[in-house]
């Protein structure tokens, strides 16, 4: 995985959990909300890793 697009997956997912965090005073659903996107991105930049690398061996 190039270096810009894994630090676009960090900076992403740093944000939602920032937003996680501040959100945790105000309301309970969008903590869950927040955690379930922080989830899906880190996810989702495992699967673009894993892709990637399986195009590249080919």
């Amino acid at each position: 995985m190039s270096k810009p697009l894994s630090l676009f997956f960090s900076v992403l997912a740093i944000l939602f959990m920032s937003a996680m965090s501040v959100s945790i005073s105000y309301n309970g659903w969008l903590v869950l909300l927040f955690g379930l996107l922080s989830l899906f991105t880190v996810g989702a930049g495992f699967i673009v890793k894993a892709r990637l690398r399986r195009k590249n061996q080919d």
